[in-house]
């Protein structure tokens, strides 16, 4: 079967700029790589024959050599097969680093490059500690944390104070070391990161006293927050910039602060609600009475009203937990609690049983139809 016209295939003028070749090139790559079809048998090979057409026009020796012959007559063995395989020795050189783009298109450029490029500094967290009534109502401290920063004495370039980093000798300050090998395939150059400078281009041949060449010192610093009225156990708060240094030039990372509220005596949160407990007596409970109910606000007036049962809830509204980042506030909710007395006096206790005399089930007014059947239900079982 013939193999079709390499412009053809990259759908390009027989006059192409190398640019609108490497973009065709890109283009198709990207719609039928195997990894976007898989197990589609077609898709693999118009990405076989795609690559191959690029391999050749990408390369101007073997684009003229094509244009010349096409895919047959003198050197065409270099087209032979996919990738320049196909009938025999070819004699080309290949560059692994120089034909990544396939590779990045599909899994970003960071594997091969970004090392040489400018990074961002690594993020911290801290946990943050603070009283409920800070959680609610927003704070303003200063944190101290240990965090990497930029050397004094070097100035974060790592040469001891009066030199400079050299330009590395191995791979001339490029980062990068090519080798090339010959096999009965052909020759092909491989690129790999420079060993003597870890890929920096650069050496330190005398590292400063302080930070070891490193360029950077372990510190204590001061950072100015801000809580944010509302914040709840848990809040993770960014600060932008203020994580470790970012590496060549790169911009710092960021700070981020858990928040951790401690419990209140007296105070439970849920949700933006505040919930306590007053305990009152039997004699509050059933005459009613008007008491001071401590709030984030203060202590407020409460009316309990007679015949006032325990667990019930009273409404304090516009009480509770500011909205973070919003209006208004919760509500608070005030749950009764009726203490029974304990360690009752002489006269206590007969004031109480003359009470108890006076209060006979048929002069006993009932909440609810629920508990007048309570006690229906106790006095049969007992009296029958």
């Amino acid at each position: 079967m013939s193999k079709r016209d390499y412009y053809e295939v990259l759908g390009v003028s027989r006059n192409a700029s190398q640019e609108e070749i490497k973009k065709a090139y890109r283009k198709l790559a990207r719609k039928y790589h195997p990894d976007v079809n898989p197990g589609d048998k077609e898709a693999e090979n118009r990405f076989k024959e795609v690559k191959e057409a690029y391999e050749v026009l990408s390369d101007k020796e073997k684009r003229a050599q094509y244009d010349q012959f096409g895919h047959t007559g003198a050197g065409s063995e270099a087209f032979g097969g996919f990738g320049g395989f196909g009938g025999g020795a070819g004699s080309f050189t290949r560059d692994f680093g120089d034909f990544g783009d396939i590779f990045d298109m599909f899994f970003g450029e960071s594997g091969r490059r970004d090392h040489y490029r400018p990074q961002q500094g690594n993020d911290i967290q801290v946990e943050l500690e603070i009283d409920f009534e800070k959680a609610a109502f927003g704070w303003k401290t200063e944190i101290k944390i240990p965090r990497k920063e930029a050397c004094p004495t070097c100035g974060g370039s790592g040469a001891r104070p009066g030199t400079r980093p050299s330009t590395c000798s191995v791979c001339g300050g490029t980062g990068k070391i090519r080798s090339t090998q010959s096999t009965p395939l052909g020759h092909f150059q491989t690129v790999r990161t420079c060993t003597n400078c870890g890929g920096e281009g650069k050496v330190i041949t005398s590292p400063c006293g302080k930070c070891h060449g490193t360029g950077m010192v372990q510190d204590i610093s001061k950072i100015s927050i801000k809580i944010p009225a509302g914040v709840d156990d848990g809040t993770r708060l960014r600060v932008a910039g203020e994580g470790e240094p970012g590496m060549r030039g790169g911009p710092p990372g960021d700070l981020y602060v858990v928040i951790r509220v401690k419990p209140h005596p007296l105070f439970k949160r849920k949700g933006n609600d505040v919930i306590s407990e007053l305990p009152i007596s039997i004699v509050q409970a059933a005459l009613g009475d008007e008491v001071q109910v401590p709030t984030l606000d203060g202590k407020v007036k409460l009316k309990i009203p007679p015949g006032t049962q325990s667990e019930t809830f009273f409404r304090l509204r516009g009480k509770g937990i500011p909205h973070l980042r919003g209006y208004g506030r919760g509500d608070h909710h005030v749950k009764i609690r009726v203490v029974t007395p304990v360690n009752l006096s002489e006269k206590q206790e007969k004031i109480l049983r003359e009470l108890g005399k006076t209060l006979k089930e048929e002069n006993m007014k009932f909440n609810s139809n629920e508990e007048k059947g309570f006690f229906k239900k106790m006095k049969n079982a007992f009296m029958g």
